[in-house]
């Protein structure tokens, strides 16, 4: 009979497949994927469109950072920017396609590990044709571009935002094409001012208006290994989300490590480690939402700057945003 596993030894396990690797054979060797801690570049991506009612397109913008330890902070300019160009004017990534007029489109400048998908929107009009958005973005010496275009192969519904983030422990059900993303409310004002070594309280309440994928975990958390690794309803190639309403701050742009959340928020990003504090993360437990669906938390500056914060709403399968920025003075 297999016997219950502990946090420490799932740790201790997933620590020694890590060491181990180096030492398989070499049939192994060529199927390893290495995790890269530091020393990897971000990649953006462009995640899709869809029309809205007034003729305009929203399109949806993320990245992927190919670290699991290591944040960038990439401020607007050079080195991350966007271009409205005409098609395959910027294949070349040697071209400079920098121009300040358009190179802020409210993309982040802080990057956290991993994969952070569907993080932000730019509503482009009716005639925006068969030009390209273009973002580009410089790390560790390297340039990346993601290029966005109104093809139809890119076109977006609810459920194929879904199945991209393992929504509903990724289900397909078709009842997702017209999943409704939370609702959102952020108490305060918009713009705000602190003080270093202040904390400054943060109050939003979400709620999900259709509660669909309805809330639902695992149960417990896993007996053993084979409870564990099972993929039982789960497509093996897709990585698996928690349903149910979750709620986060992120910082968006300024330097995270400067900002001190309590109490700790779950990460926004596809950390897919055990027990990673990730709605990602196995074994797939959501915290419960607090008294109303209001999410009441405080965040610590330690240094002067501007810093922008971003309240993310999700239930699994959608996102709905809202930006907090704030001044803080030494």
């Amino acid at each position: 009979m297999s016997q219950p596993v502990s946090r420490g030894i799932f740790a201790l396990l997933v620590v020694a497949a890590v060491v181990a690797a180096p030492f398989t054979s070499r049939g192994v060797d060529a199927q390893t994927r290495f995790m890269f801690l530091r020393g990897q570049s971000i990649h953006p991506a462009f995640e899709g469109w869809w029309p809205n009612d007034d003729g305009s397109f929203t399109l949806w913008f993320g990245y992927m950072n190919s670290n699991w330890e290591e944040e960038f902070d990439v401020p607007i300019g050079p080195a991350n920017y966007f271009s409205i160009a005409a098609p395959s004017t910027l294949d070349d990534l040697g071209v400079d396609g920098f121009d300040a007029s358009s190179a802020d489109n409210g993309q982040p400048t802080h990057f956290y590990p991993q994969r952070n998908p569907f993080l932000f929107t730019v509503v482009v009009p009716a005639d925006f044709g068969d030009q390209e958005l273009v973002w580009t973005l410089t790390s560790h010496g390297r340039t990346n571009r993601a290029f966005a275009t109104l093809s139809a192969d890119y076109r977006l519904d609810p459920q194929v935002m879904s199945t991209e983030v393992g929504g509903a422990f990724g289900s397909l059900d078709d009842r997702l094409r017209s999943n409704i993303p939370p609702a959102l409310t952020v108490e305060g004002d918009r713009h705000r001012t602190a003080t270093v070594g202040e904390p400054l309280t943060l109050i939003a309440s979400a709620t999900d208006p259709d509660d669909f994928p309805p809330r639902s975990d695992r149960g417990q958390p896993p007996k053993d290994l084979e409870e564990f690794y099972s993929t039982a309803g789960v497509g093996a190639s897709v990585v698996s989300s928690a349903p149910g309403v979750r709620f986060s701050w992120i910082v968006y742009r300024g330097p995270a490590r400067h900002a001190t959340f309590d109490p700790v928020q779950m990460k926004a990003w596809m950390d897919t480690r055990v027990w990673g504090n990730s709605p990602w993360s196995p074994p797939y437990i959501l915290p419960e939402p607090p008294p109303g669906n209001r999410w009441e938390d405080t965040v610590t500056f330690d240094q002067p700057g501007e810093y922008t914060l971003r309240a993310v709403a999700s239930d699994g399968a959608s996102f709905t945003y809202e930006n907090v920025t704030i001044q803080v003075a030494p």
